[in-house]
């Protein structure tokens, strides 16, 4: 089983920034895709961003588009979520996550990820 544990959440003012670390109990290979989730209160789980390891190739929702960037480090096996010109909409628990796949998809259903780390708390005030 892969654990995941995010960290690098916090408290930031509207046009802030934050990077987000997520940090993986094993090599991770080619064949995954690793992602960012969110989930703000009273609403349901949104796929942010997500990268495919063996290629790069990222993929973001419109939502955060030009203000998000995910990166990896394979040789950390790390995953990053590098924010910046944050809002309050941007407020949520953000997720990392983790798919055996041959697509990669920027999803926030459970059922698209294999294994998600507990979450970091990502606050954004006016």
């Amino acid at each position: 089983r892969v654990q995941l544990r995010e960290s690098g959440g916090g408290s930031v003012q509207a046009g802030g920034s934050l990077r987000l670390s997520c940090e993986t109990s094993g090599s991770i290979d080619s064949g995954y895709c690793m992602g960012w989730l969110r989930q703000a209160p009273a609403k349901g789980r949104e796929g942010v961003a997500a990268v495919y390891w063996g290629n790069g190739v990222t993929y973001y929702a419109d939502s955060v588009k030009g203000r998000f960037t995910i990166s990896q480090d394979k040789d950390n096996d790390t995953l990053y979520l590098q924010m910046v010109s944050l809002t309050e909409e941007d407020t949520a628990m953000y997720y990392c996550a983790i798919v055996e796949s041959p697509v990669c998809l920027v999803s926030g259903a459970a059922a698209e990820w294999h294994y998600w780390g507990q979450g970091t708390q990502v606050t954004v005030s006016s």
